[in-house]
């Protein structure tokens, strides 16, 4: 597929999508939304495809919206007439993957500079590192915003008083990438040029393992989060019931016994 804001390439079940407008510090435009919605989409219905890996060029993760190409209507994202689509009657995504919906898992390398909507892959995305070089803060409040959907994701992902923090001070304070490290919002934090190296091993080791379990735990954990305890659990199980009936759970067991690498075939 060509796109012009975006860099979509699959090998070896590894789906990557780079975030590329380096020169706008890879704000998310209008097209770059509708290109990701087509990239997300994509690898979720490629059979080839078990992970998502989403990165950027330049120094630049991702600066948030491109303010330069908002519509003055509010439109960012869609192109359909305003309040036709139920899309719209919720909060924008911009560049968030559908993380709710889809089922593979998404790895994001965040490569430098991070705020704003850039925010929204790491706490949406599933597992998350950064190079030593990343930078997170979020500017609403500077430009005279109210920083919405970003922060309120981000105060699940960090205690309340450091979300308040970062949503507070606005573009005049950053947080390190280790310090986002310490705080368990990013896994690993890697040395600037081993971060694609890096990103691509977490990627293989996820890959190593069998899909649909990944996908039905990754569900189990997300879903969850949203439930009671005791309700999580039992969706837990349902989807253990789901996969304990598909050929790679026979597979696993009997690859254990035979002392043998497992072949998974996502059926």
């Amino acid at each position: 597929m060509e796109f012009e804001t975006i860099r979509y390439e699959v090998d070896d079940r590894v789906a990557t999508i780079t975030l590329n407008r380096p020169d706008r510090l890879n704000a998310v435009s209008p097209e770059m939304a509708r290109e990701l919605r087509v990239a997300y989409a994509a690898a979720e219905a490629d059979e080839a495809v078990w992970t998502l890996l989403v990165t950027a060029t330049g120094r630049a993760f991702c600066t948030g919206a491109d303010v330069g190409e908002i519509p003055t209507d509010g439109r960012v994202i869609y192109d359909e007439p305003y309040l036709s689509t139920y899309p719209q009657w919720e909060a924008p995504q911009e560049g968030t993957p559908p993380f709710r919906t889809m089922t593979k898992p998404t790895i994001v390398a965040v490569n430098g500079l991070c705020c704003g909507a850039g925010l929204d892959w790491v706490t949406t995305g599933d597992i998350a590192i950064a190079s030593d070089r990343a930078e997170f803060f979020d500017p609403h409040v500077s430009i005279g915003l109210v920083s919405g959907r970003e922060m309120v994701r981000l105060a699940r992902v960090l205690p309340t008083g450091i979300a308040m923090r970062i949503a507070l001070t606005g573009r005049h304070e950053r947080m390190s990438a280790q310090r986002a490290y310490d705080l368990g919002m990013i896994s690993e934090v890697v040395e600037h040029d081993r971060l694609p190296e890096r990103a691509r091993e977490i990627a293989d080791l996820v890959n190593r393992n069998a899909p649909l379990a990944v996908r039905g735990t990754r569900l189990a954990i997300r879903k969850g989060l949203d439930l009671p305890l005791n309700e999580a659990e039992i969706m837990a199980e349902a989807f253990r019931e789901r996969v304990v009936r598909t050929d790679d759970a026979k597979e696993g067991p009997a690859a254990f016994m035979e002392k043998r690498t497992p072949k998974w075939t996502g059926r």
